[in-house]
């Protein structure tokens, strides 16, 4: 089963490339290489697209890509709840999940940000699933964005989108309808949807 090892890798390609991420990336590849399947070939691309890249000027490309847009919020219940009330039940449930199946994600960083949802998901691979599911049209608005912009990034939320049950949609237009349809109704609906962060709101985890 190689969802666990995807979700673990997606994690740590897409948390912020500091100082230690060429050996971040070196420990990528080397848990991936042997394996086979369409999201572990979107893994490597991605690792051999970035392994030239100056670590500077990567960053400087992450900050862009996901600092600077309202549209590619690595933030997930942004897109179900925008800047509401309601968000701060969200990060509670997800606090509370990840301390039921007896996990306290790092203090700096906030529940909902995608690396850490997926480094959950890798170690609890069944609620990761479940909660992965829940967020489906999240992570497929910032897929569809992520390649709207031509970020290499792209390849990285389409190996995790991947493993998601059904069809992928193909424009937001589907992913919307997704939201009003797909589980669970009682957070994921159009609304919210229009809802978008505020960039300055991003810059709190680092």
């Amino acid at each position: 089963m190689t969802r666990p090892v995807v979700h673990q890798a997606a994690s740590l390609l897409l948390g912020y490339p500091d100082e230690d991420w060429p050996q971040r990336l070196s420990t990528v590849h080397s848990a991936v290489r042997q394996l086979t399947g369409q999201d572990i070939e979107l893994l490597l691309g991605f690792c051999e697209q970035t392994a030239g890249t100056d670590p500077l000027a990567l960053a400087s490309r992450y900050v862009a890509t996901f600092d600077r847009s309202r549209r590619r919020c690595l933030y997930l219940t942004y897109y179900t709840d925008g800047d509401t009330r309601r968000r701060g039940s969200s990060l509670a449930r997800l606090k509370s999940l990840y301390r039921d199946h007896g996990w306290v994600p790092p203090a700096e960083e906030l529940p909902d940000f995608l690396p850490v949802v997926l480094e959950f998901a890798a170690r609890s691979p069944g609620a990761g699933a479940v909660l992965l599911t829940e967020y489906r049209a999240a992570l497929e608005v910032l897929r569809l964005a992520l390649m709207a912009y031509r970020s290499p990034y792209a390849e990285v939320l389409q190996a995790v989108c991947l493993g998601l049950p059904g069809a992928a949609p193909a424009s937001r237009e589907e992913v919307l309808r997704l939201a009003r349809t797909g589980p669970p109704t009682e957070t994921v609906g159009l609304d919210p949807f229009s809802a978008q962060p505020r960039p300055s709101d991003q810059g709190a985890r680092r």
